[in-house]
């Protein structure tokens, strides 16, 4: 049954409460991937402890899961529902925060280590291998005070529209993962983002190499023949 099932997961804080913190970014994302699929209706497990949601998203059978046993305790509810549903570690995706990265940056991957990320941590340990697919979401890291409390406040009003659009690329780098590979995903989506100010270093630098080739081209025709 869980052959052709994608499992995706959402890693975050249930109640309102934490509903716009920085750590809740993999909940916000499945939501928006239940937005923008079919028949992706969500509903309260009390059996996983998880609020589930299946249906059709571009085109692949999937299962939408925000855990709701709380950050540290996430691979609960995830393994008992894959478990159940047969599907294996390599079609589980794991969406989650990330200091590491900067705020609207994504990285996508398969296994590695936790980085830290105790959610992470969990449904590596849950699921008795940490082989599943992370799309880790920049949050950006505090210039003060400590990491715990950091993630546990929510965007602030500069970076909501930063934060909506990476939200948009992460929908996509998820459905890219689904079908045409990880591979295609991480080369898609895992470049830098440039900012603005970049953006401006950017065309200066084209600018100048266009220069040097046209230089280049004169420096040529003027040379002897041969």
């Amino acid at each position: 049954m869980g052959s052709d099932l994608w499992m995706l997961v959402g890693l975050g804080n249930p109640g309102r409460r934490y509903q716009g913190n920085r750590h809740n970014v993999g909940f916000m994302v499945v939501e928006a991937l239940a937005a923008s699929g079919e028949g992706l209706e969500w509903r309260s497990s009390s059996r996983f402890d998880a609020e589930v949601a299946k249906g059709l998203l571009g085109g692949q059978a999937v299962l939408l899961v925000k855990p709701q046993s709380y950050m540290n305790l996430s691979g609960r509810p995830a393994a008992g529902l894959a478990h159940f549903y047969e599907v294996p570690v390599e079609r589980i995706l794991a969406v989650h925060d990330d200091v590491d990265l900067e705020v609207g940056r994504l990285r996508i991957k398969a296994g590695g280590g936790d980085g830290g990320h105790k959610g992470v941590r969990s449904l590596a340990q849950e699921l008795g291998s940490p082989g599943f697919v992370r799309v880790r979401f920049g949050i950006g890291r505090p210039q003060v005070g400590e990491v715990e409390d950091f993630v546990l406040r929510d965007f602030e009003s500069r970076e909501r529209e930063l934060v909506e659009e990476a939200i948009r690329r992460a929908v996509e780098a998820v459905e890219t993962t689904m079908n045409l590979g990880l591979r295609e995903a991480m080369n898609r989506h895992n470049g830098p983002r440039e900012k603005k100010g970049d953006e401006a270093q950017a065309s200066e630098r084209r600018e100048a190499a266009r220069g040097q080739e046209v230089s280049g081209e004169r420096a040529r025709k003027q040379e002897p023949e041969q």
